[in-house]
């Protein structure tokens, strides 16, 4: 097969800004089909990419060889379901599902039906977190004695949409959402996580889900993560801290390639993960600092990573038992908040 045809679920800001593009500039992945219903976003997917904008699910699977889930939260299990359901394999974007134990049934329903099941966590490709992964593998900083990390915005009026005025119902606010990229980088870095601990408010008038977040976990080695996720920080703190034995890696400002897609810009092109000098984060201590290349961001590793797994049999981007895993996570916080209460895993 000389490409892979892939339907895409949902143009919403996660097909259209990051999906459509992304497997738009992958060799051997083609976008055949959209569901959308839509007529503008319809015209948009036929002029872009060639694709054919459908109006229901049922008319994705004869266009597809691969199919993208990037649909409202609510629909990520029974959409990725439905596609498992007709031999198709599957790409899901985060979160995979509401609890740890959908998304174990995710990965059987995929066993079974002998296809592949992978979870688009794209932020394992952003830079600062790449530098940060080589900083600790080679032990520039010692032993890590506590991870922080933030995904905060300064949003004082709410946009609206599902993600902020959906109840639970919705799988939405910012845990489900930001927290599930936060909480996959700190496991991926350090390991499984023995102990969590959440505080989850809503601050903004007419958002029913958390707007404003911090987790922390104990990692099984040792270390700590300290996790913020915000839309009302009116002043934002560093995008990375990473305390060690042996210095600290601080790094400010978000990961450039989401900005660049947002833009219209090229996934495929030369530069298009790269930092710029002045925001390359500093490794030292406050007497000896010094600045630290960025590695640059790499998204389309995760399509290139889907295409090899179609044609070569190589394992996914991204294992979903990963995604178990964070969702397990998620879970405890939630618990935590509500409870007020450090909840206790493995």
């Amino acid at each position: 097969m000389s490409e892979f045809r892939v339907g895409l679920i949902g143009y919403g800001t996660a097909g259209a800004y990051f999906h459509a593009p992304l497997v738009h500039a992958t060799p051997g992945l083609r976008l055949s089909a959209v569901v959308t219903r839509n007529p503008e976003r319809q015209a948009e997917v036929a002029h872009r990419y060639g694709a054919a904008g459908v109006a229901d699910v049922r008319e994705l699977w004869e266009h597809s060889d691969l199919v993208v889930v990037a649909s409202p939260n609510r629909t990520h299990v029974s959409m990725a379901a439905a596609a498992l359901a007709e031999g198709l394999p599957v790409v899901v974007d985060k979160p995979v599902a509401r609890t740890a134990e959908e998304a174990r049934e995710l990965v059987r329903l995929a066993e079974e039906a002998g296809v592949m099941l992978t979870v688009f966590q794209n932020r394992r490709w952003d830079g600062d977190f790449l530098t940060v992964r080589r900083l600790v593998a080679e032990g520039r900083l010692g032993d890590v004695l506590r991870y922080e990390s933030r995904f905060e915005r300064w949003r004082p009026v709410p946009k609206g949409g599902w993600r902020e005025t959906g109840g639970a119902e919705e799988i939405g606010g910012l845990l489900y959402d930001l927290g599930t990229h936060l909480v996959d980088q700190a496991l991926q870095l350090f390991g499984p996580a023995h102990e969590v601990y959440c505080e989850s408010d809503v601050r903004r008038e007419g958002v029913a889900s958390d707007d404003d977040t911090f987790i922390a976990l104990r990692h099984a080695g040792g270390v700590r993560s300290h996790l913020w996720a915000s839309s009302v920080a009116a002043r934002l703190g560093p995008r990375m801290r990473v305390l060690g034995s042996a210095g600290a890696y601080v790094k400010h400002g978000m990961d450039v390639q989401e900005e660049r897609l947002r833009a219209g810009l090229t996934p495929g092109s030369p530069g298009f993960g790269a930092d710029e000098e002045s925001r390359w984060g500093q490794l030292g201590t406050d007497d000896d600092t010094r600045p630290v290349p960025t590695e640059p961001g790499a998204y389309l590793d995760f399509y290139r990573g889907v295409e090899r797994a179609l044609r070569e049999g190589a394992p996914p981007p991204v294992d979903p038992r990963g995604a178990i895993d964070t969702l397990a996570v998620i879970e405890a916080a939630r618990l935590s908040a509500d409870q007020r209460v450090v909840v206790r895993l493995g």
